[in-house]
């Protein structure tokens, strides 16, 4: 399995966040499917390698088509090591997070040479007509992006949430300089439980399922542990590429032309979290032309409770993930 990562992070922080820096406490998906025998492989897109300080003038040119040439390199690379040391000529089961389980239906339906399946873990492609009011959302976002790229901005600072990951480990009791009404833990634990107030990817979207108090604010999260959150925010990449943000904001649009899932026959495996893209990814499953598509929402809730339920990162961080999703995906895996 190839794995790409999500936004403001890499392979090792989203899949092996126990080498990330600062370590993270959570064992992480990819040593989980490696101990089941599956070969994991994994891909750091361009933004990820500056330092804080490290040279970015080539940012403006890391959009989608180039990542999705950077995917074919990395996939040819691994199944020639795959022929070398194991003399398998099989093709690769290419899985994403987050935006990177979009670029993984992006590549699926534009190419898919050298994929044997697709795993998307919390992501939509397609956004279901009912739901119109996100498809707005993402071409707002996708036309202030655009303006914003026109006029030579081309770094997303993820200095945000490293300051909110590392204050939250260093000084958790202080006044945030962030959220200045919240404490350092305080603002960590509101971004994750109450994401959607400013990135509102489905109406009740959350980072990490939350513990909310009678006012609705977050007093504790309730699956993943605040060490490997603040570890998973504190280890972000300094810089993010905003033209992969606005192209594949572009995706949901529609309004741009783009690979159609349509394209993709190969067997599918969709991994929601029901407090996050959840049931909303269901309907990017109907649009391929795939015989073969499993879907599973993580949740433990009815929807009545949908902004307490699983979060995005709680699919990689949760003390439950391995009973609850890494599990169903490498018995899926080992099956295809």
């Amino acid at each position: 399995m190839m794995l790409l990562h999500g936004d403001f992070a890499n392979f090792v922080t989203n899949f092996v966040p126990t080498l990330g820096n600062p370590a993270s406490s959570s064992p992480g998906l990819a040593p989980y499917l490696a101990a089941r025998d599956i070969d994991v492989w994994g891909v750091d897109r361009r933004w990820t390698l500056p330092s804080a300080n490290g040279d970015i003038s080539d940012l403006g040119e890391m959009g989608v088509a180039q990542e999705l040439g950077d995917i074919t390199v990395a996939l040819t690379f691994a199944r020639a090591a795959r022929l070398s040391s194991d003399r398998d000529k099989g093709r690769i089961v290419l899985g994403g997070f987050s935006h990177g389980g979009e670029l993984a239906y992006a590549y699926a339906a534009a190419n898919g040479r050298h994929v044997s399946a697709v795993a998307v873990l919390d992501a939509y492609y397609d956004i279901a007509p009912e739901h119109a009011e996100l498809r707005e959302l993402a071409c707002a976002n996708a036309a202030a992006g655009r303006e914003a790229l026109a006029q030579g901005v081309t770094d997303i600072d993820n200095s945000f949430f490293i300051t909110l990951g590392a204050l939250a480990r260093s000084a958790p009791q202080a006044q945030s300089p962030v959220f200045s009404s919240y404490t350092n833990r305080g603002a960590l634990l509101a971004m994750n439980g109450l994401t959607y107030l400013l990135a509102p990817y489905t109406p009740l979207y959350h980072l990490s399922a939350p513990i909310l108090d009678a006012n609705g604010d977050v007093t504790a999260l309730r699956e993943s542990p605040e060490d490997s959150v603040s570890a998973w925010f504190a280890s972000a990449p300094p810089h993010q590429s905003l033209r992969e943000t606005v192209e594949l904001d572009e995706i949901w649009c529609g309004t741009t032309p783009r690979p159609e899932l349509s394209n993709i026959r190969v067997p599918l495996f969709y991994l929601g979290a029901a407090g996050a893209f959840g049931d909303y990814g269901l309907y990017s499953t109907t649009r391929v032309s795939s015989t073969d598509v499993t879907a599973l929402v993580v949740r433990r809730f009815g929807p009545e409770r949908v902004a307490e339920d699983f979060g995005h990162g709680d699919l990689l961080y949760a003390a439950d993930a391995p009973t609850l999703a890494w599990q169903p995906l490498a018995t899926w895996l080992l099956s295809h």
